[in-house]
């Protein structure tokens, strides 16, 4: 078996696959269907400081190849998950990470500090694709001051493994990422989902509460790969791909293009299994190039 072991900053994985945050719950709900402790990392469901009801119903429709979400952050707070979520996650055997979200930079602050004191969680993955209230609504990530001030503000607070994940919906992604870089960041993740909606013609309305919503998939992979192969060639961290991954090939992909991980969301709702069957492929596929160790093919793309 190759080696699959990978680093991103301090935090030391196993493999290089991760499951994208809000798919995978807390990690429990998949333990009758695989061996969860086989995955490299699992990234918990978006935590902010306060309880959120989240968006109304419906907040969820199908698209092809993909799907759209608007579920709008929906957790009890941090004071929660460190009461009641930590203490029953906290031993399983793999890297347990929060998705930080917040309304404001304090927010953020406040959400790390009080995640970064629990021994068991070694990183946070930041998602700046919240709206700042404060700014009007406008996502944190859709601009390098905005990125840059509530990493700046996070990195000061939080000591441990820093992953800022990335909003695709900007103009010029890989500006975004070396702003994240500068400030503090230790690896970026992306893509985030892209804004998209969908229509009930008959009834002649959006069918999402929220008109608009997140789209994942595997439609959503060209651009994806894309952007992942942009931003590593400009940044000196880690970089995590994520976008339509649907399969260890998919993986594969977004690893040539630069990917040091790989993080697999929607798929996980089609084959609870998924996470398996990639980290398989992806030693399937080393072993068939005679590779020894994954780290070869990071960035390998031939263009």
């Amino acid at each position: 078996m190759a080696d699959l072991s990978v680093n991103i900053g301090e935090l030391q994985m196993k493999n290089p696959v991760m499951t994208a945050s809000g798919t995978f719950g807390y990690g429990e709900e998949f333990s009758d269907f695989i061996d969860i402790a086989r995955i490299g990392g699992i990234i918990v469901k978006g935590t902010t400081l306060h309880k959120r009801e989240g968006n109304p119903y419906p907040r969820m429709a199908e698209t092809p190849s993909g799907m759209l979400n608007a579920v709008g952050l929906q957790n009890k707070g941090v004071d929660y998950f460190v009461e009641q979520i930590y203490p029953r996650i906290r031993d399983i055997q793999t890297n347990m990470i929060v998705n930080v979200s917040g309304s404001a930079i304090e927010d953020y602050v406040k959400t790390a500090e009080i995640i970064n004191e629990l021994d068991k969680i070694p990183a946070i993955e930041l998602n700046i694709s919240c709206p700042n209230v404060k700014q009007g609504g406008m996502a944190f990530g859709v601009s390098a001051k905005g990125a840059s001030e509530v990493v700046k503000a996070v990195r000061a607070a939080y000591k441990k493994t820093l992953i800022v994940k990335l909003s695709p919906n900007v103009t010029d992604i890989t500006e975004i990422a070396r702003a994240a870089e500068e400030s503090g960041a230790d690896s970026v993740s992306l893509i985030n989902t892209l804004l998209g909606m969908a229509i009930d013609a008959e009834r002649k309305r959006p069918i999402l509460s929220t008109v608009t919503g997140g789209m994942s998939g595997a439609a959503v992979k060209p651009i994806a790969l894309r952007m992942v192969w942009q931003v590593a060639k400009v940044v000196n961290i880690p970089v995590i791909g994520l976008g339509g991954i649907m399969n260890w090939k998919d993986a594969v992909e977004f690893m040539l293009a630069g990917a040091s991980a790989i993080q697999i969301g929607t798929a996980n709702f089609i084959d609870p299994a998924v996470t398996i069957k990639v980290e398989d492929g992806i030693n399937n596929y080393l072993e068939r190039h005679g590779c020894k160790s994954v780290k070869e093919i990071i960035g390998a793309l031939e263009v």
